[in-house]
């Protein structure tokens, strides 16, 4: 069976000392990997060349903005699916802003929320910042079924601001079909 499963605190308890959503560099381990998520489109494991491991993208448009990252010469380290632990931090947002917070399927366990990538860019000046991005297909993003998806990413955008992370979407507007076939000839060959 796909899919990982947190049915209690124990098994959320688990995955962070299995170290999951920990370390940097090659030796960040993602919250959600490819097997742990039933897919709705196609999901991606790719070799990394900046960062040596194996990144795990949800989407096409994850691995799109992915190769813009790896070919960038101010992203020093990638990290997906990248967990917001502070769970009591997020659901202080969420009441805050009145509305419901998300739960695991089928349990009353508050969700432990996940930005797609947090990335570490390395400023003019010479110091590191780090950054998030949440990557969205514009579709998403209007229309009566994004209320809900525009909920949970305005929870994310204010957990970010608090830790003074500069925050935001991209969506496949951000992308030509050219730009991202020809960084995909640079990938390497352990891709699926």
């Amino acid at each position: 069976m796909r899919g990982r499963r947190f049915a209690s605190k124990q098994d959320i308890e688990r995955h962070i000392a299995n170290g999951f959503g920990a370390g940097a560099g090659a030796s960040y381990v993602p919250w959600l990997r490819v097997q742990d998520v039933p897919s709705r489109g196609r999901s991606h494991k790719i070799q990394g060349v900046k960062i040596d491991r194996i990144h795990h993208f949800l989407s096409d448009l994850e691995r799109a903005f992915f190769l813009v990252c790896e070919f960038s010469e101010d992203v020093v380290d990638i990290r997906e699916q990248y967990p917001l632990l502070q769970v009591e931090s997020t659901q202080a947002i969420a009441r805050a802003i009145g509305v419901r917070y998300p739960r695991y399927k089928g349990t009353t366990l508050p969700l432990v929320m996940t930005t797609d990538f947090l990335l570490t860019v390395k400023q003019p000046n010479g110091d590191f910042r780090s950054v998030a991005r949440t990557i969205k297909y514009q579709q998403d993003l209007v229309g009566e079924d994004s209320v809900r998806t525009l909920e949970k990413l305005e929870i994310e955008r204010r957990f970010w601001m608090s830790q003074d992370v500069d925050w935001s979407i991209v969506t496949e507007e951000l992308f030509t079909p050219n730009l991202i076939k020809n960084l995909g000839l640079f990938e390497s060959p352990l891709v699926s």
